[in-house]
């Protein structure tokens, strides 16, 4: 039983909260800024959980008072008495909706995000499946209002992709793209397959939120290593007698990234730099849970870019996610980027793993 006292007292900064955003010098401080609005975001939405959650306890007790009182009409305790089973499902809804807003917020969750897709094994039937990943992304972007920006690509003749990296900017678009890292297997009959032979080929899934200030990531320039050279297209050629493409080398970590869509040496290199730093974070992230051990290894999303996450199967029209067991036999539609229904179940059920973390058997609804 959550007490509503407790949710008052973790929602009282509000109102200080509030004052401190109307404030001109809060505003000139962008990181306080920022930090202040994604607080304000999270302790709003635990205010409106926890007065949904206490709206339908209190709509239940009424409904139980109703139900024993000897003097209330008869036909008011039969119908306080149908209602109450639509009550204490409502109620059970709410209880998840405020413990999920109870979880420690992500910081990364409303940032933009740094995406990279590699095709893996099957040669130029992977590169065509890293294309349709791309224009599937791309595509669900756009329906979100979300900048799609290609920062580095290496095409092949047909029109896939051997590699791809490009940004997505928004609001919140990490929240949904963390669940595509990993490892993507698709089952077709290739366009470049003439005795209609079923192949399965792959492509990796890599995804960074892009890094703000409050990240604190500082990179010496003595330890980097510029290069600079012609673009190329398809199969390698030169597509830009100018040398502006930048490929930048962290060599303390030999972490490299480069950009070459842009005609400009000075955003070509500054492209690269910002794909560097979110690698740069990534690695930091990882090696911070690697000292906390198992802590986020339950989570859908936590960077483990070796797992097979999920099939597309296009005979049979099926897309199965293998980390929560769902199937969808609407494989067409999600290609073309309907992935909103995909994007809801993997958060649902992320959630619901992390509030038995955190919860225990209380988070499992009774069950």
């Amino acid at each position: 039983m959550i007490e509503r006292e407790h949710i008052d007292n973790l929602t009282a900064r509000l109102p200080e909260i509030e004052r401190k955003l109307s404030e001109p010098d809060t505003a000139a401080n962008q990181k306080e800024f920022r930090k202040l609005v994604r607080e304000h975001s999270a302790l709003k939405r635990l205010r409106e959980k926890g007065d949904a959650y206490f709206r339908a306890c209190d709509d239940i007790r009424g409904n139980t008072e109703l139900m024993e009182s000897d003097s209330a009409d008869p036909e008011l305790r039969e119908l306080a008495r149908e209602e109450l089973a639509q009550l204490e499902q409502a109620r059970e809804e709410a209880e998840k909706d405020l413990m999920a807003a109870l979880l420690p917020p992500d910081p990364s969750d409303e940032r933009s995000a740094i995406m990279e897709i590699r095709a893996g094994t099957g040669g130029n039937e992977a590169a065509l499946f890293a294309g349709d990943l791309f224009r599937m992304y791309s595509r669900y972007a756009e329906t979100q209002g979300w900048k799609v920006g290609v920062i580095d690509a290496s095409a092949n003749d047909i029109g896939g992709y051997k590699e791809v990296v490009f940004s997505v900017e928004g609001k919140s678009v990490y929240h949904d793209f963390r669940y595509e890292m990993g490892v993507h297997r698709v089952q077709r009959v290739p366009v470049t397959e003439s005795s209609g032979r079923l192949h399965t080929s792959a492509a990796t899934v890599a995804v960074f939120p892009e890094v703000e200030a409050e990240d604190n990531i500082e990179v010496d320039p003595d330890e980097l290593r510029v290069d600079i050279f012609c673009s190329s297209g398809p199969g390698g050629q030169s597509v830009n007698t100018t040398y502006s493409a930048v490929r930048i080398t962290h060599l303390p970590t030999g972490l490299v990234a480069q950009s070459q869509d842009e005609r400009s040496q000075h955003r070509n290199k500054d492209k690269a730099m910002s794909v560097l730093k979110a690698r740069i974070l990534d690695l930091r992230r990882r090696e911070e849970e690697e000292r906390k051990g198992n802590a986020r290894r339950s989570q859908i999303g936590s960077g483990d870019r070796s797992e097979r996450v999920r099939t597309y199967n296009f005979p049979q029209n099926r897309l199965t996610d293998h980390r929560i067991d769902l199937t969808l036999y609407s494989l067409d539609r999600i290609i073309e980027g309907d992935l909103a229904k995909l994007i809801a179940a993997l958060r649902d059920h992320d959630i619901q793993m992390r509030l038995e973390g955190q919860f225990g058997e209380e988070a499992r609804g009774g069950e």
